[in-house]
C-alpha cells in the first residue's frame, strides 16, 4: 500500500487557515510560495498591471504560460501599483490579515516602498516575513543585481563541476536553475520553521534567504577541502558508461555493489587485485575501472545492462530525456502529476516530491487569470471599487 493510500479520501491541509502575501517573481520565491498553495495555505499573488514576468514564458497556449503555471497554480491573483498611495495602503490592510510574506526583490525596494518588515510588523506584529535575495539583506554585495546563473559561478559550484569533467577547462553553460529551485526549497523550510516557533513565543520574525550560501551548501566536500592545503584525494568520476545502443549511469558506492558488479562482468578476481581492492585505491584507478565496465557493457544493448545490474543490485540507470522520465510506471504510482487548468486549457503540473499520512499536498485545479480576485480581496480590505477610505475610518465604518 503507498502512503497516499492511507488517507485516501482526507481533504486536510496542513496550513489549512494561513494567508500569505506572495510579491515574489520569476522562479525562487514562486516555488516557495507553491509550496505553501500545496500545503493548502491560501496565497495572494501581488502582481502589476503588465502581469508577473513568467506569464509570458513558453510554452504558451492561447497566451497563458504553463510554466508560470507550475509555480503559480493555486494563487489568487490582485493587481496592485505599489508606488501609489492607495496601493500600499492596500498592502498594509492585507498583511494586517496575513500570517506569512514573501517577496524577492532587491534588497531594499521594499524598504523604499515603506513595506519593509520593520513597517508592516507595526501592522501586525506575527506577520512571518521571508525575503529571498542573491546575496542576502545586508553586506557589500547585498544590492547586487543576481539571477541563477550569475549566483552558480559566483558561488564556485560551476567551478567545481567543472572539476568533474576530466578533459575539459571551460565551465558549462547554465540551463537548469538550480539556485533558484533549492533557495525556494529553504524559503519553504524556514517559513514552516518560524510557524512552529510563533505558535510558541507569538511573535512573527524576518527570514533572510541567500541564493548565495544555498549553492554553497551544495558543494558538500569542495567546501571542506577549499579549507585545508593538503590536495583531497582523487574521487569516483561517476559518468556515462557506453552500451551497443545508448549510455546508463551506474554508481558504486559500497563494497557490496562494487563486488557484485565485478561478478556481473565477469572480473571477480578484482575484488583482490591491488589496483581495486580498497576505495582508496579504487579512486586511485578509477579511470581504468571503469574502462573495464565498459569493455562488458559495450556488448549488451543499455536495457539488457540495467537488467543484469538491477539483477544483482547494482545502481544503474538509462540517461533519460524529461519526456521518457515522466512516463516512468513509478511516478503513475505515486501519482506524482496532477492535471491542473488555465484560460489556455488543461496541462499537467508536478506535485510535491512527498506524501503525508495525515494530510493532503495536492495542489489546487486552477491556475488564476491577472488580477482576478483584485475586486473581491479590496472589497474585503474596505477598498471596494478602487476608491481609498479616508484616513480614520475603518472598513466597518465605511
Amino acid at each position: 500500500m503507498q502512503l497516499a493510500d492511507k488517507h485516501e479520501g482526507t481533504t486536510t491541509k496542513a496550513f489549512a487557515g494561513l494567508r500569505v502575501l506572495d510579491f515574489s517573481t520569476t522562479i525562487a520565491g514562486p516555488h516557495c510560495t507553491r509550496m505553501l498553495a500545496d500545503m493548502g495555505a491560501e496565497v495572494i499573488k501581488i502582481e502589476t498591471d503588465g502581469g508577473e514576468t513568467m506569464r509570458t514564458r513558453p510554452p504558451l497556449r492561447n497566451g497563458c504560460s504553463t510554466t508560470f503555471g507550475q509555480l503559480n497554480v493555486g494563487k489568487k491573483s490582485v493587481v496592485l501599483d505599489l508606488k501609489s498611495e492607495d496601493g500600499k495602503e492596500a498592502v498594509r490592510r492585507l498583511a494586517a490579515t496575513a500570517d506569512i510574506l514573501v517577496e524577492n526583490f532587491r534588497p531594499g525596494v521594499m524598504r523604499r516602498l515603506r513595506l519593509d518588515y520593520d513597517s508592516l510588523r507595526q501592522v501586525n506584529p506575527r506577520l512571518i516575513y521571508c525575503s529571498i535575495s542573491g546575496y542576502g539583506q545586508t553586506g557589500p554585495s547585498a544590492e547586487l543585481p543576481a539571477y541563477a546563473p550569475v549566483i552558480h559561478a559566483a558561488s564556485g559550484y560551476d567551478m567545481a563541476h567543472l572539476a568533474y569533467q576530466p578533459g575539459r577547462n571551460r565551465p558549462d553553460y547554465c540551463g537548469i536553475y538550480h539556485a533558484d529551485v533549492v533557495t525556494g526549497t529553504y524559503g519553504f523550510g524556514a517559513i514552516a520553521s518560524a510557524l512552529y516557533q510563533r505558535s510558541v513565543t507569538g511573535a512573527g520574525q524576518h527570514i533572510d534567504v541567500s541564493m548565495l550560501e544555498t549553492m554553497l551548501s551544495l558543494t558538500l566536500t569542495e567546501l571542506q577541502s577549499s579549507q585545508f592545503a593538503v590536495p583531497p584525494p582523487p574521487r569516483p568520476m561517476f559518468g556515462p558508461t557506453e552500451t551497443a545502443s545508448g549510455y546508463v549511469m551506474i554508481t558504486i558506492a559500497s563494497e557490496k555493489t562494487f563486488q557484485a558488479l565485478m561478478g556481473v562482468i565477469g572480473h571477480p578476481d578484482w575484488v583482490s587485485d591491488p589496483r581495486f581492492a580498497t576505495y582508496a585505491a579504487r579512486r586511485a584507478n578509477w579511470a581504468e575501472l571503469m574502462d573495464g565496465v565498459e569493455i562488458w557493457s559495450r556488448r549488451l544493448s543499455t536495457d539488457a545492462c540495467l537488467r543484469v545490474l538491477g539483477a544483482a543490485g547494482v545502481p544503474a540507470s538509462a540517461y533519460r530525456s524529461v519526456s521518457e522520465a515522466l512516463a516512468d510506471p513509478q511516478l503513475a504510482h505515486r501519482q506524482a502529476l496532477s492535471e491542473v487548468r488555465d484560460e489556455g486549457g488543461s496541462f499537467q503540473v508536478l506535485n510535491l516530491p512527498f506524501r503525508m499520512s495525515g494530510a493532503d499536498t495536492a495542489p489546487a485545479r486552477t491556475v488564476s487569470a491577472l488580477g482576478q480576485h483584485t475586486d473581491a480581496l479590496r472589497q474585503e480590505i474596505g477598498l471596494a471599487d478602487g476608491t481609498a477610505i479616508p484616513p480614520g475610518k475603518t472598513a466597518a465604518t465605511s
